[in-house]
């Protein structure tokens, strides 16, 4: 078996979003990748970001793709986030499952979450959360709860939807 294709296969995928693509950079989060946001209004500084933390490029921008030796790089076609979203999948063949990698970053910040004890959030979630759940995960960069309620569930069964396209 070739070694060298054995390590890109095991390579984590991290990705940089260009400002025109929050949207897709939240549910690229949800499915537990390492996704940056750039706000940068310089070509030059996204592509250095990119290369840099070795990041595949994610863009509407035509102009800076149209620059030679760029970094790994997506262009994404559509305006809606679902197919921006079916874009990268396909693009790039990701596999999406419901593993541990999935709800395992901060929406907000892209920090990987941690798993807290119950008996230590009461203070900072509602109580009728507290009473009804179990299980919480935390951001410790924007000190954000998180917990399952129903906008998980609709957001499992949207990622069911795309897992059967």
């Amino acid at each position: 078996m070739d070694k060298s294709k054995d390590k890109l296969e095991k390579k984590e995928i991290k990705f940089l979003a260009d400002k025109m693509l929050g949207k897709l950079v939240k549910w690229l989060r949800i499915l537990g990748y390492n996704t940056s946001y750039s706000f940068s209004k310089s070509s030059m500084s996204i592509i250095l970001t990119a290369r840099e933390e070795n990041r595949i490029l994610l863009t509407r921008n035509t102009n800076l793709i149209k620059r030679k030796n760029i970094c790994d790089f997506l262009f994404i076609q559509h305006d809606d986030w679902e197919k921006q979203l079916m874009e990268v999948i396909k693009g790039l063949k990701l596999k999406i499952s419901f593993n541990s990698k999935l709800f395992s970053r901060c929406i907000v910040c892209n920090t990987p979450t941690i798993a807290v004890e119950r008996e230590t959030v009461e203070k900072h979630v509602p109580s009728y959360v507290f009473l009804t759940k179990n299980h919480f995960v935390y951001c410790p960069f924007c000190n954000k709860y998180y917990w399952e309620g129903t906008h998980l569930k609709k957001m499992k069964k949207k990622i069911q939807e795309f897992t059967k396209k």
